[in-house]
């Protein structure tokens, strides 16, 4: 059996940084409200700025909190904040793909699924536990349903 879960020090990383933002934020209010040190363009720009930037980081922490597991030739997907659980057999994979990025010496990857539903799951190696397991399942049960890359 294999059991993709998102990576805890990942997300200890972006609620640490998501709290460094809020402190700032609310520092930056307390300013405008006590001493007003800045112009009032200033204070509207960087909280709006900082809110922008901790919302986006919310939602990628929240869309990204899903479990995958592979039971009997099934992938079952569980999207815990939509309270969601679906059932894929193999046969009901219709593509996948596997992107691989090289980065500051680094190699990120991700896999892509589409199923045969129109629904489509990405895991990436940086954020989930057990990604080389679902690659090499995959590469196992859905061979022909792979894309190739092709090389420039």
């Amino acid at each position: 059996m294999v059991a993709i879960k998102p990576k805890i020090s990942t997300y200890i990383s972006l609620s640490l940084i998501l709290l460094v933002l809020l402190i700032g934020l609310i520092l930056l209010l307390r300013d405008f409200a006590y001493k007003g040190s800045f112009a009032l363009w200033f204070y509207l720009l960087a909280c709006s700025l900082i809110t922008l930037v901790m919302l986006m980081l919310l939602v990628k922490m929240m869309a990204g909190w899903r479990f995958i597991s592979v039971v009997k030739d099934q992938l079952v997907v569980k999207l815990p904040l939509k309270g969601m659980t679906k059932v894929y057999p193999v046969n009901e994979i219709m593509l996948w793909e596997e992107e691989v990025i090289l980065a500051n010496k680094k190699e990120f990857r991700q896999v892509t699924i589409a199923f045969t539903d129109k629904n489509s799951i990405s895991v990436s190696n940086h954020e989930h536990e057990s990604y080389a397991d679902l690659v090499n399942y995959l590469k196992k049960k859905a061979a022909r349903q792979m894309i190739k890359n092709k090389k420039a």
